[in-house]
């Protein structure tokens, strides 16, 4: 037994030192440089899959690999791991920086929620939509983040309300009631002084929940009449289910709509720019996918899976209730007037919009116009006044300008004194060098410089050449099918390894694969971008889920249970997204002049 214990505990360890030397006879026996790269590829796929070492330090392992097995110079290799995506980055961080610490994430968040309304369904479908758009411009992380401790203090206020009417029944039972106060609709004259006694919470709190549980109206005493339970005793059981499942399913759309927010912009998650400056790098004749195009396409699908995902989650821990969803005129219960409460307080507390939530909104619609106008394909763009070296002007040139008048527009203005005089306070920026650190994601760009590295070495050594005359039996299936395939594959690995380490692998494998059996590498790379964010199922899936289920409400079925329907639901919905209105937008069943001609035959030794 001591032995078992000493290797769990030493798994990564072991891990990490047998991965190289059991793999080590593929380069040894088959002397090519096709085996020493997937030789390299295999080792950097372990490590990133198992995240036996973190994900940035395996990323090095070609900088100093390739250059020992001579398949490129380190200087070559070293030319991979800062490209035109980290410019992306870093202006897009920028602004995150910038948005977070002037609280602006708050207000467009309670904004949002206050528009929607405070009944439990529609509250959901506020957070929901809050979090996602946040999420289009900010990390996953990030959102999930900061919309949770809003979930938390909406719950904390929900319960207090609870609280205060079950007294206000207590009083009513005891025969001083308070006309002052009104009570919902479900206290009727026929229930027993009894029945209200058995009801009444511990210290002022329901008995069978949490101190931080969402609650709703009670359920009617119809149901209760079908229970075989004492209606004390039924009420009770059933509040704590309806609470349960109220909390249970705020957690989760924060969770998911988190990541379903990221889908839509090429900035708002890391697959999908690892994707683009894959496919800009592979296919530098193509200039199809920037900005405007991937938003055009992505959009739909997040809107349809986020609204399915609304109604999955409500039917699975609520059940529909369509008379109290779209009820019209009625007035709001004691819950609905707490949780309106304290999302006005919430807001309040922020005061009137400041002047460096103003310049960042004004920087962030220009940053966005930029993206969107300029090659919008319909219309010249604004690119095309540079018609010499239109090509030259990506979406990170225009990210990096706005990026660094963050650092060089003041944060304050002149204040005016009684007497008149302006005062000075110091320059200081919108955001400084320090704080724009602490947010940028090193992890992430090394990661991606790793994979771009690996991507540059299966093309040097021919690798990319031999798998795509491998995989081209595969043309013979449906082209449906070899999508589905596709994204079942990358979903399924995507939960137990990292995004970015999933589409990294993936990505120099499925270009070969469209290339060998001629088809327009968008069919596939497209859908599989979009599936690898579908990490639904474990809390280790990705941080947006780490981060709600480490708040203690939800247990790993429930996580399990839901996002298996959601992702079911992401790959239908990707699906027939790339089977209908993606295709005329890149022409996807024609065959583009761009992509490199693949050799018919192939004499390596592998």
């Amino acid at each position: 037994m001591k032995i078992l214990s000493y290797l769990l505990v030493y798994r990564k360890f072991l891990l990490i030192v047998l991965t190289p030397l059991l793999l080590l006879p593929l380069p040894l026996i088959i002397k090519t440089k096709e085996a020493e790269c997937a030789y390299t590829l295999f080792v950097v796929a372990i490590y990133w899959l198992t995240e036996a070492l973190p994900l940035a330090v395996s990323a090095l392992l070609p900088a100093f690999m390739f250059p020992l097995f001579g398949i490129m110079a380190s200087k070559q290799v070293a030319s991979a791991y800062f490209k035109d995506f980290h410019l992306l980055l870093i202006g897009v961080i920028c602004l995150a920086t910038s948005i977070e610490k002037w609280n602006f994430h708050k207000r467009v968040a309670l904004k949002m929620v206050m528009l929607v309304g405070v009944n439990p369904a529609w509250l959901m479908l506020g957070f929901m939509v809050s979090c996602a758009f946040l999420s289009m411009w900010l990390s996953n992380t990030s959102a999930a983040a900061m919309v949770m401790p809003i979930v938390e203090a909406v719950a904390q206020q929900i319960i207090r309300a609870e609280a205060e009417a079950d007294e206000l029944e207590m009083s009513c039972s005891n025969g001083s009631i308070n006309p002052a106060l009104e009570l919902d609709e479900n206290i009727g004259e026929h229930e027993s002084p009894d029945w209200k006694e058995k009801e009444k919470p511990v210290n002022g709190y329901n008995n069978n929940v949490g101190s931080t549980v969402c609650t709703v109206e009670k359920e009617n005493e119809k149901e209760n009449e079908q229970q075989n339970l004492p209606p004390a005793e039924a009420e009770r059981k059933s509040r704590k289910d309806k609470y349960s499942g109220i909390f249970k399913v705020m957690c989760l759309c924060v969770a998911y709509s988190a990541t379903i927010g990221g889908l839509t912009t090429i900035t708002g998650t890391s697959t999908n720019l690892i994707f683009t400056e894959h496919f800009n790098s592979r296919y530098p004749g193509c200039q199809c996918i920037n900005f405007g195009s991937w938003f055009v396409l992505s959009i739909p699908i997040a809107v349809i899976i986020l609204l399915l995902s609304w109604l999955w989650l409500q039917w699975l821990f609520l059940g529909f209730d369509l008379k109290n969803m779209f009820k019209c005129g009625k007035k709001k219960t004691a819950r609905e007037e707490a949780s309106s409460q304290v999302i006005q307080e919430e807001y309040k507390k922020l005061g009137p919009i400041s002047y460096p939530e103003i310049v960042t909104l004004v920087l962030f619609i220009l940053m966005t116009l930029l993206w969107f106008t300029r090659d919008p394909g319909f219309i010249p763009g604004w690119s095309s006044l540079f018609p010499k070296y239109k090509s030259y002007i990506t979406d990170s040139t225009a990210a990096l300008v706005i990026g660094l008048l963050f650092f060089i527009i003041p944060a304050k203005t002149l204040h005016r004194t009684s007497n008149g005089e302006n005062t000075v306070s110091g320059y200081i920026p919108l955001i400084t060098w320090k704080e724009f650190q602490s947010c940028m994601p090193w992890e992430i760009a090394i990661l991606v410089g790793g994979g771009f590295a690996l991507a540059d070495g299966c093309e040097v050594s021919k690798l990319s050449e031999w798998v795509a005359s491998k995989l081209t039996p595969l043309g013979s299936l449906p082209l449906w099918l070899i999508i589905l395939i596709s994204c079942l594959i990358v979903t399924t690995v995507t939960e137990v390894a990292s995004n970015p380490a999933t589409i990294t692998i993936f990505l120099p494998i499925l270009s070969p694969l469209a290339e060998a059996i001629h088809v327009n590498p968008l069919f596939i790379l497209i859908p599989a971008t979009l599936c690898t964010s579908f990490a639904f199922l474990l809390p280790v899936a990705n941080p947006a889920n780490a981060i709600v289920f480490s708040y203690g409400h939800l247990t790993i079925m429930d996580m399990v249970k839901a996002g298996f329907g959601i992702n079911i639901i992401g790959v239908a919905v990707v699906m027939l997204g790339i089977m209908t209105w993606i295709v005329p937008i890149f022409d996807l069943y024609t065959y583009p002049s761009w992509v490199p001609s693949i050799p018919s035959t192939n004499g390596t030794g592998l």
